[in-house]
């Protein structure tokens, strides 16, 4: 499945098809794998926000 396309407006519908990827890339994984899966994609974004708060610092 194709990462979904997201409107400027963010809509339930985006919602939606965020979730429906998430399910379809998470649902043959183990618990363990899935744990990574959200983690990964966690410590990436949460990097994105330490990023965009030093550069609003500068």
């Amino acid at each position: 499945m194709e990462k979904p396309v997201l409107s400027p407006n963010f809509t339930i519908e985006d919602i939606h098809k965020l979730r429906e990827y998430n399910y379809e890339m998470t649902k043959h994984m183990t618990d363990e794998e899935r744990m990574d899966y959200y983690n990964k994609a966690g410590r990436a974004f949460q990097r994105e926000i330490e990023a965009a708060r030093l550069q609003e610092a500068r």
